[in-house]
């Protein structure tokens, strides 16, 4: 904050900004028809199981926490999908992904709840579990784009979309049958992805219109074009240069490594364009024993 390099907002305009973004409850609402029905069908499934299928309460109780068991992996699994779709379309990836993980996730429900058989009925709430934690990943991969200086308010209000989708859906299940009520959560969803449309963000490319800025492209390609099996490792350089020659050396590579712009340092890796400027270990102590200045480094 001293330096200027941290925006100070107060809280009240932080929450404004937040608030006002139209995406922000586009978001809001997809959220809630993902972390939404994993709430509801956490709460549901165990019943469905035992009054449908006329399993004992353990038993149902260990079907559905199936449903459960798929957050170790596919949230995760969403959020990766987002990135590499990023990466090869930009924005426009990541809402594609988007509206393609909600689509699936309805369609599953849909699917879930007509099946008649247990083996059917496990096999695609398994599924549609999977589909709907990558949905909630590829959500809050688009959370930290919408605006940067108010993530945390974003974020917020996104999440709390998820409570309030498991509230609505948890009526919605009081008024039908388990049949008509996965039916309109179905709908529910397939409605929301459409909603994907209408994100709009400031300086990258929507479903429908726009292009990516000169500078949101140049960063896609850069890191596209180093994301080679050339790279150099920053990480193993600085520990043989730590055991081999001492601090002083680590000083000199930092040195070469601040002078590459951030977006080039593509998982502790450095560009091959750098590698020749790195200095070798056998060049980086003088005849005299000393060692050089980092800066001329």
């Amino acid at each position: 904050k001293r330096l200027g390099y941290m925006p100070v907002m107060s809280p009240k305009k932080t929450f404004i900004d937040g608030a006002s973004d139209l995406n922000t409850w586009i978001l809001f609402i997809q959220y809630g028809c993902c972390f939404g029905v994993e709430l509801t069908m956490g709460n549901a499934a165990a019943l469905y199981f035992k009054e449908e299928f006329g399993q004992s309460t353990e038993s149902a109780a260990a079907i559905a926490s199936v449903f459960g068991w798929m957050n170790i992996f596919a949230r995760g699994l969403g959020g990766f999908m987002s990135d590499m779709a990023n990466a090869r379309w930009g924005m426009k990836g990541r809402l594609l992904w988007q509206i393609m993980s909600l689509v699936l996730e309805g369609v599953l429900v849909l699917v879930f709840s007509q099946c008649k058989s247990l083996a059917g009925a496990i096999g695609s709430m398994a599924i549609c579990s999977v589909l709907v934690q990558m949905c909630e990943g590829s959500t809050f991969g688009i959370v930290p784009y919408l605006n940067p200086k108010v993530t945390g308010t974003i974020s917020g209000i996104v999440g709390a979309g998820g409570n309030v989708g498991g509230v609505a859906f948890a009526f919605v299940f009081r008024e039908y049958d388990y049949a008509g009520a996965l039916a309109v959560m179905a709908l529910c969803i397939l409605a929301s992805s459409l909603l994907t449309f209408f994100v709009s963000i400031r300086g990258h490319a929507s479903l429908l219109r726009g292009r990516d800025a000169p500078e949101v492209m140049e960063r896609r390609l850069r890191h596209r074009g180093l994301s080679t099996s050339h790279q150099v490792e920053i990480s193993e350089t600085h520990e043989k240069m730590y055991k081999t020659k001492g601090c002083n050396e680590l000083g000199a590579l930092a040195a070469v490594e601040s002078t590459v712009h951030p977006e080039d340092r593509v998982y502790g890796k450095m560009a091959p364009q750098i590698k020749g400027k790195l200095p070798k270990i056998d060049e980086m102590s003088s005849s005299d024993g000393q060692h050089p200045d980092p800066a001329a480094s």
